[in-house]
């Protein structure tokens, strides 16, 4: 999927990323900025996850909370 879903759309991505991932806080999401890497690395240490393991929940997330998103994006 393409990187840069997670950057422009990261306004309606954020509170299904809040809901998908209980542990980061609001200050993890304020950090991530739509920003995939960020992302990740937080994911490796609040979740304890290997790299490709959070590689495969962001991908995973971007498939599922893509479909929330505004016919027009």
């Amino acid at each position: 999927m393409a990187i840069d879903i997670l950057n422009s759309n990261w306004k309606e991505f954020r509170p299904h990323a809040k809901q998908w991932w209980g542990e980061l806080t609001e200050d993890d999401l304020d950090e991530v900025e739509g920003r995939r890497e960020r992302l990740i690395e937080l994911l490796q240490q609040r979740y304890g996850r290997t790299r490709e393991e959070a590689e495969v929940d962001v991908e995973r997330f971007l498939v599922r909370a893509s479909r929330f998103l505004r016919p027009n994006h």
